[in-house]
């Protein structure tokens, strides 16, 4: 079959081939009537028009950058899910730049922005961690950029777009939830306090005891997200305080570490000591008992992510202004087993 082009589009519709072009290309200087018109065209004609030059007319790759940082973890790779999904939505193809190793310092995060920046691509979506302060010359940069920026799960700043999950809220729910169930000595496993996420859900765990009136002292350990921290982690908690009577753990591979540690020292989950966990992983629901958690949609802010990016892209192709957007995606406490004797 023949490919129909451009030009016999304008001639069917009666307009010029830049009309065409302005029409697809979602230009605001074209007529309702005239829109109409070459749009019913196109449809009737089945016109597809080529990738590679709406990319040069409109100055666009097509391509977004994903800088990425702990896929070992659930929630980077749940979040880069989302991403994915959104993008391929939306028509783009994604570059992704892994970081594996070692902590995000700023001398590789400047190295993979600049990477990105060099294979033009029309937007990025920054999923690497906040770590203590290697966020805000980063912010800085950016601001100054023509290509836009959303970030993932960090401390808010002035004007830039960002997108996380209201660790701190979940934070509370935990500990409230442990709280409505009458129990007052709850113990808290942190993930790694480098960790923006892990200060903001340490945060709410401390801010919900104390304005119940009850001491945090003695009731918080340390873990890096592991398992195998979680189960440290317990075994120190219960030799600080044997009469520890709930845990709220950072994430839920902790809490089965958690488990591990609480059964090898006596202790039955719920009848002697509750638990919840932070995340919803797939496998939670499957943990003996299965495991009270708090929900985190990650995919979503994945979701968010990158319709954040693409509306400041068609507003900057429009000539329209764009204000910097902060997005909180808001957790959900998800009751189970392991909190409920």
């Amino acid at each position: 079959m023949k490919k129909v082009t451009i030009k016999e589009v304008a001639e069917a519709a009666g307009v010029s081939t830049m009309t065409v072009s302005r029409v697809l290309n979602d230009r605001p200087d074209v007529s309702a009537v005239t829109r109409k018109r070459v749009q019913e065209i196109i449809h009737e004609m089945s016109y597809r028009p080529s990738a590679v030059a709406r990319s040069l007319i409109r100055g666009k790759s097509h391509t977004l950058g994903i800088a990425v940082f702990g896929l070992e973890h659930y929630g980077p790779s749940s979040t880069l899910v989302g991403v994915e999904k959104q993008a391929v939505e939306l028509g783009y193809s994604m570059l992704v730049s892994l970081m594996h190793d070692g902590v995000p310092g700023r001398e590789t995060q400047q190295q993979i922005l600049e990477n990105l920046l060099s294979r033009q691509v029309d937007g990025i979506v920054w999923a690497i961690a906040e770590h203590e302060v290697n966020r805000d010359w980063l912010c800085q940069r950016t601001r100054e950029l023509s290509t836009p920026v959303a970030f993932l799960n960090m401390q808010p700043r002035p004007d830039t777009t960002m997108v996380a999950v209201n660790n701190y809220a979940g934070g509370r729910l935990a500990t409230e939830h442990l709280l409505k169930q009458h129990y007052r000595r709850i113990g808290l496993i942190t993930g790694p306090l480098s960790w923006w996420e892990a200060r903001q859900r340490q945060a709410g765990w401390r801010d919900a005891l104390q304005e119940s009136g009850l001491s945090t002292e003695g009731l918080e350990v340390y873990g890096d997200w592991s398992a195998a921290s979680g189960e440290a982690g317990m075994r120190r908690l219960l030799e600080q305080s044997p009469d520890l009577e709930a845990l709220f753990a950072s994430n839920d591979q902790m809490a089965l570490g958690a488990f591990q540690a609480a059964r090898s020292a006596g202790r039955r989950i719920p009848e002697d000591l509750a638990v919840v966990g932070f995340d919803d992983i797939p496998e939670a629901a499957y943990f003996d008992p299965p495991l009270t958690t708090i929900r985190q949609d990650l995919r979503r802010m994945g979701t968010l992510a990158v319709q954040l990016v693409h509306r400041i892209m068609e507003a900057r192709w429009r000539e329209e202004g764009f204000e910097p957007e902060v997005l909180w995606v808001q957790p959900e406490l998800i009751v189970r087993h392991s909190s409920n004797s």
